[in-house]
């Protein structure tokens, strides 16, 4: 399985090449998301008895619980090439016209962020997806005219993180629609103690279940605070990392006990002190936090509110008791 990355600026970048390398190897190695990859197996398989290209198929969910990973898997097991491009990347039909043009027989066409692809470039996939062709409209007026380019039998595999935002004729035509939850620690216990295995780092049980449990329910950051946690082991000359170095090395990356960092605390601390306790909209607190709103509601939000730290209501956001509890032991 090849891969092509028109990500723009990914290519070649250190934190890739290292989640490349912690990226399961099969369908057998991918922890979590039981019903997804149960879906996914079945539409690969069926794909491959009938020799066609598989089924069109939306993943949904919060950034890094795996939706990169998994279309390598089914373009893997598919015996194909995978092209991944970002949705925000595509400015122009023709970019994306001569991506598609491209493909070979079976090939999977990942895009990520596909929420975000302008309207104009999204109308290309119409046609493309449901009949392997492409309608260009030559010229303009009385003299316009449309010529049909045949594409290659394809799958797209779009990924979002906010599946609402997809205009109605584009979800339609994918023909299966997953959504990815947040790991539990037991699951990110067993993916952090195979990324070890595969880094050859020595690390107690115990170090292990505290990072799954700083880690947000998500694999990206739990592998992310692992090769923190190896940096600091490295440079203080522990072999085998305990506990109390996990401890250090999360309190040297302001990550508390209950998973949230300075970012979080620091939404917390606002929506308590500046607007005692909430509601406050959404517009007033990226203002005051000086961030962009999608940064907020994409990024620190999801995990926020799954945790009970932020209660969203019809007048804005609140914060809970527990949420005041972190913030007293902080």
């Amino acid at each position: 399985m090849e891969v092509n990355r028109f990500l723009s600026g990914a290519e070649g970048t250190s934190e890739m090449k290292f989640e490349n390398r912690l990226r399961p190897n099969d369908f057998s190695e991918y922890i979590g998301q039981e019903k997804v990859v149960q879906n996914i197996k079945v539409m690969v398989e069926s794909a491959n008895i009938r020799h066609q290209a598989m089924d069109h198929c939306l993943l949904s969910g919060p950034p890094g619980l795996g939706k990169t990973s998994l279309a390598m898997l089914i373009a893997k097991r598919l015996g194909s090439e995978l092209h991944l491009i970002s949705g925000p990347a595509v400015e122009k039909k023709g970019d994306l016209a001569a991506i598609l043009t491209n493909l070979q027989p079976r090939d999977v066409l990942f895009i990520d962020e596909i929420h975000r692809m302008h309207i104009s470039v999204e109308e290309i996939l119409y046609s493309a997806m449901e009949d392997f062709r492409l309608d260009i409209v030559i010229g303009q007026g009385p003299s316009a005219r449309t010529m049909q380019i045949e594409v290659a039998p394809f799958t797209l595999i779009g990924a979002t993180t906010k599946a609402g935002l997809l205009s109605n004729p584009l979800r339609t035509r994918f023909m299966g629609n997953l959504h990815f939850d947040f790991y539990n620690p037991e699951e990110l216990s067993i993916i952090i103690s195979n990324n070890a295995d595969k880094l050859e780092i020595g690390i107690e049980q115990s170090a292990v279940d505290h990072i799954a449990k700083c880690s947000r329910g998500t694999p990206r950051i739990a592998n992310r605070v692992l090769r923190r946690v190896r940096d600091f082991a490295i440079v203080d000359g522990v072999k085998k990392i305990s506990e109390e170095q996990v401890l250090k090395s999360l309190d040297l990356m302001e990550i508390d006990s209950y998973g949230l960092d300075r970012m979080d605390r620091k939404i917390l601390t606002v929506i308590r002190d500046f607007y005692k306790g909430g509601p406050v909209g959404i517009e007033a607190l990226c203002a005051t936090l000086g961030e962009d709103r999608s940064t907020i509601e994409d990024v620190f939000e999801p995990y926020l509110l799954k945790e009970g730290f932020i209660i969203r209501t019809p007048r804005g956001r609140e914060i809970s008791d527990r949420a005041i509890e972190s913030l007293g032991s902080s």
